[in-house]
């Protein structure tokens, strides 16, 4: 049985993204010992390169759809009386259909979207301009989803870090998972530092944990390109909420076949839409979806495409400049849930990744559950969906 949090357990948490933020900060208000590693610094991958949507929206029905409700009435506690005052904004997402393809496919997950409990409102015909004037008229249906919210991903991760009181290690990557003489815990880790032992650990490494955990044939980085535009208040404010294009939920379903016309030489990748009016008076703008973790750069295939596919949906975008465009690399499991869960065999240690874009949602409410799995308290979730013994690792331990 783990220690209890009287005794000042320590744990070693890798990987300073949201979840590995949240599940310190969780670990640390329970009163454990928490450091806290990262291979360069808090948020300075994919939860850094977010778009921040706190949503169920596009989320399909099953363990994903009821996490991310768990997740957003998280945020909402920890904004009304916990470390994230302010960072939490709530908002509608409002799906458009814009073509008898999308329409079907927004149908039919709006019908989920109910049944999971969602709050939805279906707007149609001439409701569409009255509503929602900025929307080109190609939009044939529109599903609002409420009760959604925004958060900044770095700037949640660096308020749960502050609030965790645990020790930050900046450019530590764990080298390799070091096991005790019993060959069924973990002594604690490897790093470039030397030894560092623990009494259990976290491994929230994102893509790092493909190659720590030999999981290359399960573990996948999906790349995503996003667009920030010049301020534009007026039309700002003529959009009531987050705009989420039907192309988006048949993106999600699969990378080789989501894009319309010919498919891009090179790695698969889809083509969704989210446009993302900002409080800043500026638009957030993606994306795209592909099948590895070249973030350095954007491409003008892109670019071109995201903007064009914009500008069709909310005309009044062509005026505006569009001042930069950046990527991230994001953790994606080949069946499309996370990893989250106790390693086999491995009876303190945890693994919490594999978020793909879901990991701002998710983030907080995993965290705590890994926290209160490490505790052997009720996680308050069911896990069982993204047990990594679903796939066989072979690890690294030594």
């Amino acid at each position: 049985m783990a220690a209890t949090p009287s005794s000042r357990m320590t744990i070693i948490v890798a990987g300073a993204g949201i979840v590995g933020s949240a599940c310190a900060y969780f670990l640390g208000q329970a009163g454990a010992q928490v450091h806290l590693l990262d291979a360069s610094a808090p948020a300075a991958e994919a939860s850094g390169a977010a778009d921040g949507a706190v949503s169920v929206a596009s989320k399909r029905p099953g363990p994903l759809m009821t996490a991310a409700l768990s997740g957003i009435s998280l945020y909402r506690d920890l904004a009304e009386s916990g470390p994230l005052s302010g960072l939490f904004h709530r908002r509608s997402t409002f799906i458009v259909a814009a073509s008898e393809d999308e329409q079907k496919v927004l149908e039919a997950h709006a019908g989920a979207l109910a049944e999971a409990g969602v709050v939805i409102t279906a707007i149609a015909g001439n409701d569409i301009a009255r509503r929602f004037p900025a929307l080109s008229s190609a939009a044939s249906l529109v599903i609002e989803v409420q009760g959604e919210g925004h958060a900044i991903g770095y700037q949640v991760v660096h308020r749960l870090i502050a609030a965790s009181g645990a020790t930050v290690h900046r450019s530590t990557p764990v080298l390799r998972l070091v096991l005790d003489r019993s060959g069924t815990r973990l002594a604690g880790v490897e790093t470039p530092s030397g030894f560092l032992g623990a009494d259990a650990v976290v491994l929230a490494t994102g893509n790092g944990s493909a190659a720590l955990l030999g999981l290359a044939n399960v573990l996948t980085p999906r790349k995503g390109q996003l667009l920030i535009t010049e301020r534009d208040p007026a039309l700002n404010a003529a959009m009531p909420g987050s705009i989420m294009s039907g192309r988006y939920l048949l993106s999600k379903g699969s990378q080789k076949t989501a894009s319309a016309g010919p498919a891009p030489a090179g790695p698969a990748r889809g083509f969704g839409l989210v446009i993302d009016p900002l409080r800043t008076g500026q638009f957030l703008i993606g994306g795209t979806r592909e099948d590895h973790g070249n973030k350095q750069e954007t491409d003008l295939s892109a670019v071109s495409r995201i903007l064009a596919d914009a500008v069709a949906l909310v005309p009044d975008l062509a005026r505006l400049r569009l001042l930069r465009s950046f990527a991230g690399a994001r953790a994606a499991v080949r069946d499309g849930l996370p990893l989250v869960g106790r390693l086999p065999g491995l009876s303190n240690a945890v693994v919490a990744t594999g978020f793909e874009g879901d990991g701002i949602c998710l983030g907080p409410v995993m965290g705590r559950a890994v926290a209160r799995l490490l505790l052997d308290k009720e996680p308050g979730l069911d896990l069982a969906p993204f047990s990594p013994n679903r796939f066989q690792p072979s690890g690294d331990a030594a």
